[in-house]
């Protein structure tokens, strides 16, 4: 995939951009984008104009950059809003990202919900992970500020290790919960098999970068990497003076 680090000050004029980019500026600009990238496909790519005059998003499957009108210029990093300092890309992977857990649905995950749910967070957990186990502790406390909690089970170290198969036992207990709990907590579990969707959720990881775990994403398409405590996490839900 296209990734290229680059620090980069640009000075660029602020402006409202158009709904959408005509076929003849997309076409115009996909050619450009083939020619100088061959091995990458973009027919499946959308382009709209970036909040930034001369410039236009690309979204290629969760990857987001942005190219000239055209075509000859591409800019990989964040597009940062220097008033509210908010990064416009890291917004746009996020409403992605949040596309796919819609996709997968809970029904694919281990939800740990309130009576009452205020707000929600999807964690990317490794059932052997030292700061997942850590984080499941804050559980409660999260419930009961109204946060739901929901799993998607991620053996980082792969397809067939042993964690993936006390990810497969997990899934296959009679009371998840129960079961996530004891793994987490470095128990003993019974290596059953049954259909489940460890191996799809571990595809999914990999097609948006998930190198470590626990990798929590706030309702709001915002992504934290590691271990967050629950003050701070309810801080960034906007609960904590509730």
């Amino acid at each position: 995939m296209l990734r290229i680090v680059l620090s980069l000050f640009l000075g660029l004029t602020l402006a409202t951009a158009a709904a959408g980019a005509d076929d003849t500026d997309t076409t115009r600009i996909k050619a450009e984008l083939a020619r100088a990238f061959p091995r990458v496909s973009f027919e499946s790519a959308k382009l709209t104009p970036a909040p930034v005059a001369g410039l236009y998003e690309v979204e290629l499957d969760t990857q987001v950059f942005y190219v000239t009108g055209d075509g000859k210029f591409v800019l990989f990093g964040d597009l940062v809003d220097l008033n509210t300092r908010a990064s416009l890309t890291e917004e746009r992977r996020g409403k992605i990202v949040s596309g796919l857990f819609d996709q997968v649905g809970e029904q694919n995950m281990i939800v740990i919900a309130p009576r009452k749910t205020k707000r929600t967070i999807t964690v990317f957990t490794d059932v052997d992970c030292p700061y997942c186990a850590k984080l499941h502790l804050d559980v409660p406390e999260l419930n009961k500020h109204g946060v739901k909690v929901r799993y998607l089970l991620y053996p980082r170290n792969g397809l067939g290790t042993e964690t993936y198969r006390r990810s497969v036992a997990v899934w296959c207990a009679p009371d998840r919960v129960k079961a996530v709990g004891i793994a987490k907590a470095g128990g003993k579990l019974e290596l059953k098999t049954c259909p489940n969707p460890v191996e799809q959720i571990y595809r999914l990881g990999q097609r948006v970068e998930i190198s470590g775990t626990p990798t929590i994403f706030l309702d709001n398409g915002r992504r934290l990497a590691g271990y967050v405590a629950p003050a701070r996490l309810l801080a960034l839900l906007g609960l904590a003076a509730e």
